[in-house]
């Protein structure tokens, strides 16, 4: 039986597909907070530098690279603070199958996701 992911599961993946990625390019994690209203999501530092990552799933066909930006002027005031920068990383996820489907549980998915985006 087909089950589709939940919001929480949909933003757990984002979530893993950004912080896989963040692993590879040398950020280390000094905070992780998986709850999609609670932000940023990540709290990493590269290179003596203090990087606050907001984090969001994007359901096609929403274009992930857009971006809430009275909440994202918010985050960066608040990294200002911490003489830290600020990024939004938007991911895509859609069904492989049919893009109008739910994205389901141990089926195939495609991510749209092009790095982070420095506000």
């Amino acid at each position: 039986m087909e089950k589709p992911l939940t919001d929480q599961e949909l933003h757990n993946l984002a979530m893993n597909i950004v912080g896989r990625k963040l692993e590879e390019e040398g950020y280390e994690f000094m905070g992780v907070n998986s709850k999609p209203k609670k932000n940023p999501q990540f709290i990493c530092l590269k290179e003596k530098q203090l990087h606050f990552i907001v984090v969001r799933n994007v359901p096609f066909p929403e274009d992930p690279l857009k971006y809430d930006a009275a909440l994202m002027t918010k985050i960066k005031d608040h990294a200002f603070k911490h003489e830290a920068k600020a990024y939004y990383a938007g991911v895509g996820l859609s069904n492989a199958e049919d893009r109008s489907f739910p994205v389901y549980l141990n089926e195939e998915y495609i991510v749209d996701y092009n790095g982070l985006i420095e506000i």
